[in-house]
């Protein structure tokens, strides 16, 4: 077994709502094996206040989260990435940076939920559905064999995690 922690990096264009969510899934799932950050193509400068309900809602820290741009990954300095996912489909067609330790990619698209019209309970069911979807998707990552996967085969696993 490898003590190796991943690092995943989930985009989407304003950095605030999908990508927050994926993040601070992933940390908490794949705690001790995986470390999840997000950016964006476009930040909003701005978390969305419904992404950081739906993290207290399921008893998950809201501290730390910022909206930021893709190039904070992109640089020297840069943490290497061994995943990199879009969670939303403008991101998913944007020429993106060369990201450090030329990471598998996929594209993990899902309704954006800052984009929901409505009432607040609307809008807060809109980012209940994404935590599901996402979890649901980080989780049948987390149980992938990592170390007994081809190249090809897990970026093929990671794909189809997409479609789910």
């Amino acid at each position: 077994m490898s003590d190796k922690i991943y690092n995943v990096l989930f985009i989407c264009t304003g950095n605030s709502a999908r990508s927050i969510l994926a993040e601070a899934l992933m940390n908490h799932h794949g705690h001790g094996r995986f470390k999840a950050y997000s950016a964006g193509s476009h930040p909003t400068g701005v978390v969305n206040p419904f992404a950081l309900e739906e993290l207290k809602n399921l008893r998950l820290p809201t501290d730390g989260y910022r909206s930021k741009s893709w190039e904070e990954f992109a640089g020297a300095h840069a943490p290497p990435l061994d995943f990199v996912f879009t969670v939303c489909d403008n991101a998913a067609g944007e020429v993106c940076p060369t990201w450090p330790g030329q990471p598998m990619t996929a594209h993990w698209g899902l309704p954006d939920p800052a984009a929901v019209q409505g009432t607040d309970e609307q809008k807060r069911l809109a980012f209940r559905d994404a935590a599901v979807m996402l979890s649901r998707r980080i989780q049948l990552m987390l149980s992938l064999p990592l170390q007994s996967l081809d190249a090809m085969s897990l970026q093929h696993e990671l794909r189809q995690i997409g479609k789910q």
